[in-house]
């Protein structure tokens, strides 16, 4: 074993300039949509907070210089402070401030100081007073829980009144309703993957479940501006569907029921006259707005590249997320009237630009067929000149999908010299329902792998990629793949680095401590590892270590929370028990995934040069 160091190195090389590429993470408007601010990586050692005005009137403000990795989770009723979710080195676990925005020095903590728990949301009252979050926090003990807790929070007098107890079934904010007087939530169904509304009352009087539409449905809502209705989305093994929940009676209207249409998200706009819809279709975003009276559709479309709606302003306009593989985010304001085609800059970060200027390669769409037949897209990605090698990218989730989008890492290894491809195996959203769902017939480690080995066999047959200079790379289900690339196919594989994956996923399930992550592998995989024993073991990459013939660099953050470091620790073991060698590469200070600007600029450049050592035979 290799254990490499991680102190980051300074200076303007590539690495340090990709390292700072710009990269937004959350974003809230303010309440009388004057303001809007946002999370942004890249400009700093951690994630940032900034806050700009939506009419484009001024450049962003910076309020947070620190190495941690600060999300907005709300914003005071009068719009002069933030709520603000900031964990510890990345493991997840959030503490709440608030965050004066003319005072960004006056930041005060609202809830524990050093929290065992998950904290999800985070919405001021119009009081000004009552914080409302959910907590895998026992009210009794004050630990962590299996179960969450809807906490009213009294800021005056530290009272933690608890709304609700319930199992975490996504990642979804608690949502306080127009007039102030009951709350939103989601909560897990009986059957692992299905996800249902509920309502609490703020006084404490009352928890009642508003919809469900069966223990495999998911279901996504928010409120409608009246509070009268809810907007949900309700995602099944079939198709997706869009729908108003009407209250107090229950009644549900349906607005879009098309199992040709993939609606990934459904928004309200600020006068309750139409929703926005976000759909993806062969990967690529389209979006559109529905006037609820009319029933017709408004296509929004940015003039390049993709445009994705984010929350609506007073008087119909909308911010969103202008982006391309070759344009790093951007905040834009634009009109639904103008179909999107006059957005204008708030984020603004040419303010920011890395010196000297990063160049950006397209991304190319590339398609070939799996070893059942199943058509598979991915992303393209060539060097200037000819490639040192080919590195194949597998994109985490896996319920997720790889866009034409600039992903820093890809664009590093694309400057270095290789060819990438980004590979949108089945089970990744943005190609339907059946394809999102397909990689439960399997569970994890099925088809969706040969997915990814048809792809480099077709990069081999088309002359792009060479036998014995191929690598593979990835984060949290990358990771696994990577795993099991390097464990199944030593033929084709010559190099791997997993980053924080997954090797034995009866651990994994074990050793997790996300609320809903036992839940997620119980929906992927068919049951529990005591239920599906055989599979969990069959599937996971720690019992073919033996196999692994090409080089191996293996990447964890310590404090991650969502695949437990344990996955590493074991695989290690595993490893040096077979006698293969291995180098090492872990972070202290980071979670899930490589994040803070230093550590990930030393990321980039030990993993360019292990694929040149490995793939380019360059010591």
């Amino acid at each position: 074993m290799t254990v490499l160091d991680p102190a980051a190195r300074t200076g303007a090389d590539a690495a340090l300039r990709w390292a700072s590429m710009p990269m937004i993470w959350d974003w809230k408007v303010s309440p009388d949509g004057r303001q809007v601010a946002w999370s942004w990586s890249g400009t700093g050692e951690g994630f940032d907070i900034y806050v700009a005005p939506t009419d484009g009137s001024a450049a962003p403000t910076r309020l947070t210089r620190s190495s941690q990795f600060a999300m907005p989770r709300g914003w005071s009723p009068d719009g002069r402070a933030l709520i603000l979710g900031i964990p510890t080195d990345g493991d997840d676990r959030e503490r709440l401030y608030r965050l004066p925005i003319d005072r960004p020095d006056g930041m005060t903590l609202l809830t524990d100081a050093a929290p065992d728990y998950f904290t999800i949301g985070g919405e001021m009252h119009e009081n000004g007073r009552w914080l409302v979050y959910a907590a895998s926090r026992d009210p009794e003990t004050g630990g962590a829980s299996e179960l969450h807790a809807l906490y009213r929070h009294d800021l005056e007098t530290g009272e933690r009144r608890v709304l609700a107890r319930y199992r975490l079934g996504d990642e979804a904010a608690p949502e306080i309703d127009r007039d102030g007087r009951t709350v939103l939530y989601h909560r897990a169904a009986a059957t692992a993957g299905g996800i249902e509304l509920w309502l609490a009352d703020l006084d404490g009087t009352a928890d009642r479940r508003l919809l469900s539409l069966g223990d495999r449905t998911r279901i996504a809502g928010s409120w409608m501006p009246d509070g009268k209705a809810v907007l949900f989305l309700a995602s099944s093994d079939t198709h997706e569907r869009v729908g108003l929940c009407h209250l107090p009676e229950g009644r549900v209207e349906w607005l879009v029921d098309d199992a040709a249409r993939f609606v990934e998200r459904a928004l309200p706009d600020r006068d309750g006259r139409g929703i926005m819809l976000v759909e993806i279709e062969d990967a690529r975003l389209r979006a559109c707005w529905l006037d609820l009276a009319t029933r017709s559709e408004t296509p929004i479309a940015a003039q390049s590249g993709t445009l994705m709606p984010l929350a609506p302003l007073p008087g119909g306009d909308w911010i969103g997320l202008a982006y391309s593989s070759t344009q790093p985010h951007e905040l834009v304001r634009f009109s639904v009237a103008a179909r999107g085609r006059d957005a204008r800059r708030l984020s603004r970060t040419a303010v920011i630009p890395p010196t000297p200027p990063l160049s950006f390669a397209a991304a190319g769409d590339y398609r070939w067929r799996s070893a059942d037949g199943l058509p598979v897209q991915g992303w393209l990605y060539h060097p200037q000149g000819a490639a040192k090698g080919t590195v194949i990218w597998v994109h985490g989730g896996p319920t997720w999908h790889s866009e034409d989008e600039a992903n820093a890492a890809i664009q590093y290894l694309v400057g270095e010299g290789f060819a990438v491809l980004d590979v949108n195996y089945r089970g990744s959203t943005g190609f339907g329902t059946a394809y999102r769902e397909a990689i439960k017939i399997d569970g994890w480690g099925g088809r969706e792998q040969a997915d990814i080995r048809a792809g480099i066999e077709a990069l081999v047959a088309d002359g792009i990629a060479a036998p014995g200079r191929i690598g593979i790379i990835g984060v949290s289900y990358g990771g696994y793949s990577s795993w099991f690339a390097a464990t199944r196919w030593p033929d084709l594989i010559a190099a791997a680095v997993p980053i924080c994956g997954m090797t034995d996923l009866a651990i994994d399930y074990a050793a997790t401590h996300m609320p809903h992550g036992r839940l997620y592998s119980e929906e992927m995989m068919g049951g529990t590892p005591a239920a599906a024993a055989e599979r969990y073991r069959e599937r996971s990459p720690i019992h073919a270590v033996g196999n692994i013939r090409g080089r191996l660099l293996v990447v964890h953050g310590l404090t991650d929370t969502n695949v437990s470091p344990a996955n590493t620790e074991h695989g290690c073991k595993a490893l040096e028990a077979a006698g293969i060698p291995y180098e090492l590469l872990t972070y202290p200070d980071e979670g899930h995934g490589v994040w803070k600007r230093g550590n990930r600029a030393d990321l980039f450049r030990r993993v360019g040069r292990f694929f040149d050592e490995a793939l380019a035979g360059r010591a």
